[in-house]
């Protein structure tokens, strides 16, 4: 079931549940102030956190319609959905 599936409570109980993470918000805050796609790794680096835990966080963070990931080989590249944070979040991302 996707995020789109679901009543707007449910989605957003989902989508909050996701934010309520300080690892998963700095991931957020920096793929919003990259402007783009990260990878794995990338973010990895720069908290200091391994490729396992990131990859965790960015499940949850796609399971909850935050984020969309693209796969290339063996990385996974991941951009926010600013359509969701309009949508059931807005102006969210200006605050952090």
């Amino acid at each position: 079931m996707t995020i789109e599936q679901l009543n707007n409570d449910e989605s957003r109980v989902i989508i909050l549940k996701a934010v309520a993470d300080a690892m998963r918000l700095k991931i957020i805050r920096m793929l919003y102030y990259h402007g783009g796609e990260m990878n794995c790794g990338e973010i990895g680096e720069q908290l200091n956190i391994q490729k396992s835990t990131v990859s965790y966080h960015f499940r949850t963070l796609r399971e909850a319609g935050l984020t969309t990931t693209r796969k290339i080989g063996q990385n996974k590249y991941v951009k926010l959905r600013l359509d969701t944070f309009a949508t059931y979040l807005p102006g969210f991302l200006d605050t952090l």
